[in-house]
C-alpha cells in the first residue's frame, strides 16, 4: 500500500505545487515547494519556498510549514534541490519580477543558492544567466550534477513578442538550452548548442526540458511538445552539443512534463509522466489540461525499452507535475500536482507519494 500526503489549497494559501526532495545528512528528508499566499494560485501571483521534513523515509510529514525563502519579487516557483558531491545542498528555483521600459513585462529566470550547513542557512543568490530581462523556464527538480562534478540545468528560452506595439508578450514556443558549471555552481555558461523543434508545426517549441545521465556517459535530453509525445535529443560532450532531436514514441503525452531518474544503486530508469496511450482507456475530462493519468514505468537499458508500466493516477478530471527521489529503503517518493475536478485546476493540490519497490 501506497503512503500519501496531502496539501491541499485553502482560504489564503491557494495554491502549493512543484517541489524538490533531499536527504539531509541526519536522515530527515527536506521537502520545499512553492507555497503560495493570498488569493491568486496563477504562476506569477505571490508566493514562497515552503519546507516540510518526514523523519521516516515519507511515511509522515512535518504539520508545519517552514517558510524556507520569503517572496522578495512577483514570484518564487518551481524548486530543485541537489545533494552536491562536495557534501553542499543546492537549491535552485526561478524568480519572477517585473521590468519597466518600453514594452515592459515579466522577467522569468532561474538563480542558485547553496547551504553548507544541511539548510539551516543559505548563501546569496546566484544569477545563472546573467541575459538582459528575458523569460527563461525550468521545471521544479531538474538541476543534475554528472560524474564529471559538472552541474547541468537544462532551460526552455522563450522569446518576447510585442505583437500591437504596446507591451512585451510572452511566446509560448520555446528552444531548449543548457546551462553549465564546471566550478561548483559559481560561475555558469550557455551550452554551445541549443535544441531547435523538429518542426515549426510543433505549436509548443521545446518546453521544459529535462535531462539525465546514462551509465555510458552520455546526457539524454527530453521535451514536453504538442506533438502527442515526448521529443528526445543526446549529448555525448556532457551537454555542450547535442543531436538532431527526435520523437519519443515511448512516451506519448500532450503538452505534458515528464521526469526521469536512475536508482543510485542498481542504475535503473524510472520515468512518470501524463501517459495518452489509449490503453489506459482513460479520456481526459476538461479540467485536466491532457495531463491524465499519470504513469510510472522502469527500464534496465539505459531507455531503450520500457517495461512495467504501473498507473498511479487516474482521474480523468485531474493533471500532474513530478519530482522524485529515491530513499534508503528501497522506496521511491513521488511529489507531484492533482488538482483538478470541481473547485480546483491542475497545479493548486500537491501530492507526496511513497511506492515500495
Amino acid at each position: 500500500m501506497d503512503s500519501i500526503f496531502n496539501l491541499s489549497h485553502h482560504d489564503g494559501n491557494p495554491r502549493n505545487s512543484e517541489g524538490s526532495f533531499v536527504r539531509l545528512n541526519d536522515g530527515r528528508i527536506l521537502f520545499v515547494y512553492t507555497r503560495y499566499r493570498g488569493d491568486s494560485w496563477h504562476d506569477h501571483a505571490t508566493a514562497d519556498l515552503a519546507a516540510k521534513f518526514s523523519a521516516d523515509n515519507g511515511r509522515t510529514w512535518s504539520s508545519e510549514d517552514t517558510i524556507l525563502l520569503q517572496n522578495d519579487s512577483l514570484n518564487v516557483m518551481s524548486v530543485s534541490l541537489l545533494r552536491l558531491q562536495d557534501g553542499r545542498i543546492a537549491l535552485l528555483h526561478l524568480r519572477k519580477s517585473a521590468f519597466e521600459g518600453e514594452g515592459g513585462g515579466v522577467d522569468c529566470r532561474p538563480w542558485i543558492h547553496f547551504s553548507s550547513d544541511e539548510a539551516q542557512s543559505w548563501s546569496p543568490a546566484i544569477d545563472i544567466t546573467k541575459l538582459p530581462p528575458s523569460y527563461l523556464v525550468v521545471n521544479n527538480d531538474r538541476l543534475i550534477q554528472l560524474k564529471n562534478g559538472r552541474l547541468a540545468v537544462p532551460v526552455s528560452f522563450h522569446r518576447f513578442r510585442n505583437p500591437n506595439g504596446e507591451k512585451f508578450e510572452i511566446d509560448s514556443r520555446s528552444i531548449a538550452v543548457y546551462y553549465l558549471s564546471d566550478d561548483g555552481g559559481q560561475n555558469w555558461r550557455e551550452s554551445k548548442d541549443f535544441v531547435l523543434p523538429l518542426s515549426h508545426k510543433i505549436s509548443t517549441g521545446y518546453q521544459e526540458p529535462g535531462v539525465i545521465e546514462l551509465s555510458d556517459g552520455r546526457l539524454f535530453s527530453w521535451f514536453r511538445t504538442s506533438d502527442g509525445a515526448q521529443h528526445g535529443s543526446f549529448s555525448e560532450d556532457s551537454g555542450d552539443t547535442w543531436g538532431t532531436p527526435f520523437r519519443a514514441h515511448q512516451f506519448p503525452s500532450m503538452s505534458s512534463p515528464l521526469s526521469m531518474k536512475a536508482h543510485p544503486e542498481t542504475r535503473e530508469l524510472f520515468a512518470v509522466w501524463a501517459d495518452i496511450d489509449p490503453r489506459w482507456n482513460i479520456t481526459p475530462q476538461e479540467g485536466s489540461w491532457r495531463r491524465t493519468p499519470l504513469v510510472m514505468a522502469r527500464s534496465t537499458d539505459d531507455g531503450k525499452t520500457w517495461h512495467a508500466h504501473r498507473m498511479l493516477e487516474s482521474e480523468p478530471d485531474h493533471g500532474y507535475y513530478i519530482a522524485m527521489l529515491f530513499t534508503d529503503d528501497n522506496a521511491l517518493l513521488l511529489a507531484y500536482c492533482c488538482g483538478g475536478g470541481k473547485g480546483s485546476t491542475v497545479l493548486q493540490d500537491l501530492r507526496i507519494r511513497r511506492i515500495e519497490l
